[in-house]
């Protein structure tokens, strides 16, 4: 299909798991009785979006929403006898913030499925393959099940290497206070901060399936839906719980680090005062005035040389007595 005009692809599924292609002539003479229409597009394409306006026959307010630009917040909201659905995706594509989301907007009824993404969104060609292989979707109810798991499942194994990344981190702590750790667990944190953002309300959209009544949707696929929106607020505690932990990690960090900190500041002050009367001793011999004694004496300066290390000794043990050390 020609991507300039905003179809992406089009599909009438077959009710069999297959379905067949077509172009813009085809969704303009399509009916309810060919079978389910899909129609996947670019929504901010001139001639996609006067489609969705004009030929669509869906209300204004709704078509505006489903052509917003940028991704709203995930919805799910029931008109009619359609669902109004707007989902967020991991972001897949090459060379890309994965945590910079795709927008996924929809509206799907009984006999008609329209979904308009602004950038690539790997769910809509996830789909596409199932057909082509004879398994994808075989009623408008199953499309929403499918589109929901393809949109969440790229979620699951990032959870997973955040959780893993923190559990190196809190291994590697009891062993060294490497520097790097801190730049990991700034990464991990952001990280699990940008997917609950994403998460948390993409959750409490899924949440809605359950209580919007429309009759197309099957309530083996309610089910199904009630147990991806569990999987996402399960995954949403695993975010919490990683975030928390890598916050104690960093704190046990920066624990160490000033514990290192000040068991060198310590030691620093133990030598300067060591060295303290050592100091005092040698400036007062070194003014440049008369009377300074010793200044004939070649025995003198060996005297001085042992005078210091033993105050220094006697300071020692003054403080190992008064437990100072």
């Amino acid at each position: 299909m020609d991507q300039v005009d905003g179809l992406l692809f089009a599909y009438v599924l077959d009710g069999n798991g297959g379905g067949r292609e077509i172009d813009w002539p085809g969704i303009k003479a399509w009916t309810p009785e060919d079978g389910v229409l899909w129609v996947h597009g670019d929504r901010t394409a001139e001639r996609m979006r006067s489609w969705v306006l004009h030929d669509t026959g869906i209300d204004e307010a709704t078509a505006e929403t489903l052509l917003l630009p940028q991704a709203t917040r995930p919805r799910v909201q029931r008109i009619g006898s359609g669902l109004l659905v707007v989902l967020r995706g991991i972001n897949l594509s090459a060379g890309e913030d994965r945590l910079d989301m795709v927008g996924l907007h929809m509206w799907i009824d009984e006999n008609r499925i329209i979904t308009l993404r602004r950038r690539r969104a790997m769910a809509g060609a996830a789909i596409r393959d199932l057909l082509l292989k004879q398994d994808g979707p075989r009623s408008a109810s199953r499309f929403l099940t499918e589109v929901t798991d393809q949109l969440l499942q790229p979620v699951y194994p990032i959870i997973g290497e955040l959780d893993d990344e923190v559990d190196e981190i809190q291994a590697e702590l009891l062993n060294a206070t490497n520097a790097s750790l801190r730049h990991r667990i700034h990464q991990v944190r952001q990280e699990a901060i940008g997917l609950r953002r994403y998460l948390s309300p993409q959750r409490d959209a899924m949440s809605r399936f359950q209580s919007e009544p429309v009759d197309w949707l099957l309530d083996l696929d309610r089910a199904y839906l009630r147990e991806i929106a569990d999987r996402t607020l399960r995954s949403v505690e695993d975010l919490d719980s990683i975030r928390e932990r890598a916050s104690i990690a960093l704190d046990e960090l920066n624990s160490r680090v000033n514990d290192q900190m000040n068991r060198t500041m310590y030691l620093l002050t133990v030598v300067a005062t060591l060295l303290l009367p050592a100091s005092l001793l040698t400036g007062l011999l070194g003014i440049n005035v008369g009377g300074i004694p010793g200044v004939e004496s070649s025995w003198a300066f060996g005297l001085v040389a042992l005078l210091i290390p033993a105050l220094a000794v006697v300071q020692f043990v003054i403080f190992r007595w008064l437990k100072w050390i």
